[in-house]
């Protein structure tokens, strides 16, 4: 300690005896002040011994002499209250003790799980691995909004836990090809295509359409809920109205055209009555197991075409029900092992007192209040299994069926007993539920057939922009599939593209290497700190419950902050900081991707053109579509200066008319060079045709509106025409006589007019003739 000082060291311990704990400090760093640090310093008893009485070390930013000095002996000697090192450490300087940032607890993800009805941290029970089972489609009908709402929900969810929170996930989905509707509709649909091939006559399909009818109307009858009601009801009406129309063309022309025309429009609006009648009278004698594969499979592979086309992810495997009769039968009889499962004439049944009087398990635990409804447990157990033998043969209403005998009519597979297994009270932890998809209120489903198809949905919206109306929603809710939610997803990625062209557009602006690094100002400071509160809120609400409604705002408020510092930017005639921008663009992409809203591996934001091969269209392109743009931009510069008009009408024909066909946008913006954007084509001609709407529109107004005027105009002048003697001469209906100026003084019946009448005239009298004296002055100017 500047052993040149000549001051005693005694110096340390005296100052260090004072009472006050500030005053002493103040001191000592006063006593410190004159003193240098530098290596080769000896240190003396004084300091050893003034060092030893500091039990943690001093962290007062006012005496900074004091921590200095602290720092150093600390260096030397170690830690307060450790042993004096003066000999070993004599002439060298250590480095001074370091200790982490405090930093911030990070937020764990929160999975929703309908098992518990809240939010609880995820933990997977092997490390990093996620073993994942989805409930499939049952395959009889084509895939509508319902099942996409859950599998694209799903697949979110899958590429969140995979690709932003980086879990090993294992995905098996399974496929329902056994089932008590798909039995049904093949069956039907069997039966159905026989009688069309039967080609009744129409006297013959009148008759059997009335008996099916009848059964129609008993099922009608029993219908409680209105929706389905009404929906029945309609169907109803066209039949029996198809039927009224046969009936009078079979009593006018038996044989005519019109007739066969009657008979074949009533075919078809009775299809779904004749099948369940058929199936009724028939049903039994279908045997051939083919017959209920086929339906299955075509619409397995229908469903698979819809998903790739939603851009879902495949699952990792893939269970039908049909490939693993042999390990369901196993399966069951392990359940019968342990006590829970009973035979019955042929079927196999789940005792559910039995299992819910184990102390080791808990009986409805999922939905509790579900237990006992008869209802539900119909609709689980399918339509071929409510019939009063089938409920006959449980020992309990609330059991429900594991494996069940086959009726004729019905396909079969060998098991033990005619021609829940694992004893772990919670072998899964987290279940869900995504939200129902609505229309107008009332959910989609092929029963009520309210459904639209994922194929119609797509000839209206691309499979972003489903998407995308799905993630502005939270995963667990109710989603009303109407215009104006998609509206709100057509406008969040029209939004986000034209952030992606603005960025694309300013990286394309020459620039050498060291010009990429650019000076960050005050504007570029707060701007990149927006962007990491942006990023830290999108982690926050992907970790809470994959809030991907949140976070999808966050995204939105990171890009409108980033245009408002392009357009200052550009106002001022400076460059925005390429790197920066870039940055932004390169995160949202990688969120979106993850999302499953940007198909596959590319640039910056949405590709051009789809999938595949296309995604390099841009950089392909782009150089001759700059070259272009900068041609046109030098010949419009010259045609302005020499007023050459044709050549800019040119110009903006080229701009407005050709290139859009080619999905190309030139954005002309006055000082600035025009900004050329690779736009889907459809896109692109879909916006101009609406901008052409809109102009014609104001075009259309613009003319109504002067039209009015002159009507107006018009109607004034012809009544500027008419003296004010004349005016009230052509009511002879009202007034009877007229003064010497033509004000009336009586009414139609002779009644002298009263004052307030007559001062009421006099007031139009008066107007009239200020009008009419306005027109003769017209007429001498030769204005009228």
């Amino acid at each position: 300690m500047a052993g040149s000082s000549g001051e005693p060291a005694s110096d340390h311990r005296q100052i260090l005896s004072i009472g006050d704990a500030a005053q002493r400090l103040e001191a000592l760093d006063q006593h410190l002040r004159t003193r240098s640090y530098v290596q080769g310093y000896s240190l003396s008893q004084a300091d050893v011994d003034a060092f030893r009485q500091f039990s943690v070390p001093p962290s007062d930013l006012r005496f900074p002499h004091v921590v200095r000095w602290f720092r150093h002996v600390q260096a030397v000697l170690g830690g307060p209250g450790q042993p004096c090192a003066l000999q070993a450490s004599k002439g060298r300087r250590g480095q001074p003790q370091w200790s982490p940032p405090t930093g911030t607890e990070p937020c764990q993800l929160r999975l929703y799980n309908s098992l518990t009805r809240s939010k609880e941290v995820f933990i997977p029970q092997d490390g990093r691995k996620v073993t994942w089972y989805c409930c499939g489609p049952t395959v009889y009908d084509a895939s509508h909004m319902g099942h996409a709402r859950s599998y694209i929900s799903f697949d979110i969810l899958r590429r969140v836990l995979k690709d932003y929170f980086k879990y090993d996930v294992f995905y098996c989905m399974n496929i329902t090809d056994i089932d008590d509707k798909i039995i049904k509709r093949a069956r039907q649909n069997h039966l159905w295509e026989r009688y069309q091939a039967q080609q009744p006559q129409p006297a013959q399909l009148l008759e059997d359409v009335q008996a099916a009818l009848q059964l129609f109307s008993a099922k009608l009858s029993e219908t409680s809920d209105p929706y389905k009601r009404q929906l029945l009801q309609r169907t109803q009406r066209f039949v029996e109205l198809a039927m009224e129309l046969l009936t009078r063309a079979l009593q006018a022309a038996p044989t005519a055209p019109e007739t066969s025309s009657c008979a074949q429009e009533l075919l078809e609006e009775a299809r779904d009555l004749l099948s369940e009648w058929l199936d009724t009278r028939l049903g039994g004698e279908v045997t051939d197991n083919s017959i209920f594969s086929e339906l299955p499979k075509f619409w397995e592979e229908a469903f698979h075409k819809d998903m790739a086309a939603l851009n879902v992810l495949p699952p990792d495997v893939l269970t039908r029900v049909s490939e693993y009769v042999p390990e369901i039968v196993s399966f069951v009889e392990k359940i019968v092992d342990n006590g829970y499962g009973y035979a019955s004439n042929g079927s196999v049944y789940f005792d559910t007192k039995k299992f819910a009087s184990s102390p080791n398990h808990s009986y409805g635990k999922l939905v509790p209040e579900a237990v006992g409804d008869q209802k539900a447990l119909q609709e689980g157990e399918g339509d071929l299994s409510i019939s009063a033998d089938r409920l006959s043969e449980k020992r309990s209403p609330n059991d429900f069926a594991l494996w069940k005998a086959s009726k004729p009519g019905e396909p079969s597979w060998p098991c033990p007993w005619g021609k829940a297994h694992f004893e772990n009270d919670c072998w899964v932890r987290y279940f869900l539920h995504t939200g129902h998809l609505t229309i107008a209120g009332c959910k989609m489903s092929k029963s009520l057939k309210n459904f639209i198809t994922i194929q119609d949905a797509l000839k209206e919206h691309s499979a972003r922009q489903l998407r995308l109306a799905f993630l502005m929603h939270s995963w667990k809710d109710t989603l009303d599939y109407s215009s104006n939610t998609m509206e709100s997803a057509l406008q969040y990625e029209k939004f986000m593209n034209e952030f992606f062209l603005n960025v694309k557009d300013i990286l394309r602006a020459p620039v050498d290497v060291t010009g990429q690094f650019e000076k960050w100002e005050k504007e570029e400071v707060e701007l990149n700190r927006n962007f990491y509160q942006r990023k830290a809120a999108v982690h926050a609400a992907l970790c809470d419950n994959v809030d991907t409604r949140t976070a999808l705002e966050e995204m939105r408020a990171l890009v409108g902050q980033c245009n408002l510092y392009i357009a200052a930017r550009k106002a001022a005639r400076r460059r925005p900081n390429r790197a920066l921008l870039q940055s932004a663009g390169l995160y949202l992409t990688h969120m979106l991707r993850i999302f499953g809203a940007i198909e596959e591996d590319g640039s910056m934001g949405f590709p051009v053109g789809g999938r595949g091969p296309s995604l390099d269209l841009e950089a392909t392109v782009m150089p001759y579509l700059q070259a272009l743009s900068e041609f046109r931009e030098g010949v419009r510069r010259i045609a302005r200066e020499k007023q050459v008009s044709e050549v800019l009408q040119l110009s903006d024909a080229l701009r407005d008319d050709i290139m859009p066909e080619l999905g190309v946008r030139l954005e002309d913006h006055e000082g600035l060079p025009t900004v050329v954007k690779l736009v889907d084509r459809e896109a692109l001609l879909a916006e101009r045709e609406e901008k052409r709407r809109v102009e014609e529109e104001k075009r259309r107004r613009k003319e109504e509106a002067a039209r009015k005027r002159q009507e107006q105009e018009a109607a004034k002048l012809a009544k500027m025409r008419v003296p004010a003697c004349e005016m009230f001469l052509s009511e002879r209906d009202k007034y009877s006589q007229f003064d010497d100026s033509g004000l009336p003084t009586h009414d139609a019946d002779g009644k002298e007019l009263s004052k307030g009448q007559s001062k009421k005239l006099r007031k139009l009298w008066e107007a009239q003739e200020r009008l009419h004296q306005e027109y003769l002055q017209r007429l001498t100017n030769g204005s009228a």
